[in-house]
């Protein structure tokens, strides 16, 4: 029997193929030959080939779905600069997850060892720690959600002094170790939003403080995102059937205080907002099941209203 790890398989058929797709993508949105050999870490006259159609590769993983959609998003963010090395490796990286998963990887291994044909092989997967999983899946769900904000025309606008911050729980959260958020906030830099780290757990007192209460209330309740208070942006929500809740800036526990308030409304509001006090700031907190919900909430509340 011949042993053929199934990494032997993503470096051989795999990757070949793959940089061989974001090469003539990359081309296609108006790339040099330079910048796709610095981006892809291979030579230029390695991309030239990849461009002619000379580079080879594997239909199997050509003609994917989930594939050419990764590799299309990859070229997408490469070539607008919304997405850096470290973005495309995450892509690439739960892409060949995904395929080992019973998808084409798992397949190639099982014909190049034909003893594994028939098992149900799950090599490449058991064992996977669930809770893993879960960070996993929350990290990479606030880390998108925030380029998300990134890329909304006026969101700089709707960034209050003290800065946005976007968070997301785990199922069953106890705590803010329990919830990722950007660590330092969000801020807005003239027009730009910076996005000074990658989401780490722990990482924001507030917006956790604000998620763990809407998840105590509501379980399906874990992304919120903080952007400043504004008439034009409630209006927007009313507009849209939504019911903003008020509630007191001025308070010694806020996690009790709201979660206070949403039993007293019956439910987790999708927008809730305060006024401001004295030394604090008017802000507003937008609730969803996912940081990717509350930042596509975000979205449509400004493609109608310039905050003030």
């Amino acid at each position: 029997m011949s042993l053929v790890l199934p990494s032997e398989l993503v470096v051989d058929r795999f990757l070949p193929t793959v940089r061989a797709m974001l090469a003539t993508r990359l081309a296609d949105r108006g790339m040099t030959q330079q910048e796709i050999a610095a981006d892809l870490g291979v030579t230029q006259a390695a991309v030239s080939k990849y461009v002619s159609g000379e580079g080879g590769g594997d239909d199997r993983f050509r003609d994917d779905p989930e594939t050419v959609a990764t590799v299309d998003r990859i070229a997408d963010g490469l070539s607008s600069g919304e997405m850096d090395g470290y973005d495309a490796l995450a892509e690439l990286l739960a892409l060949v997850r995904s395929l080992e998963d019973r998808g084409p990887i798992c397949a190639l291994h099982e014909e190049e060892m034909p003893s594994l044909q028939g098992l149900g092989c799950d090599l490449c997967v058991r064992g996977l720690d669930p809770d893993v999983r879960a960070e996993r899946d929350v990290l990479a769900n606030v880390r998108t959600a925030a380029r998300s904000l990134a890329g909304i025309p006026g969101m700089a606008s709707a960034v209050p002094s003290v800065g946005t911050n976007v968070g997301m729980a785990l199922p069953e959260a106890r705590d803010e170790t329990d919830v990722a958020a950007i660590p330092g906030r969000i801020y807005a830099i003239g027009r730009r939003i910076e996005i000074p780290a990658n989401p780490e757990f722990g990482a924001s007192k507030h917006v956790s403080t604000a998620v763990l209460a809407a998840s105590t209330v509501d379980p399906e309740i874990r992304g919120a995102i903080n952007i400043a208070t504004d008439d034009g942006i409630l209006e927007a929500a009313r507009s849209r059937g939504m019911d903003p809740l008020e509630f007191d800036a001025d308070y010694d526990d806020r996690g009790e205080h709201l979660r206070n308030r949403f039993e007293e409304r019956g439910g987790v509001p999708r927008v809730a907002y305060h006024r401001g006090a004295f030394g604090i700031e008017p802000v507003t907190y937008v609730f969803a099941r996912t940081a990717v919900d509350a930042a596509e909430l975000v979205d449509e509340l400004l493609e109608t209203v310039s905050p003030s």
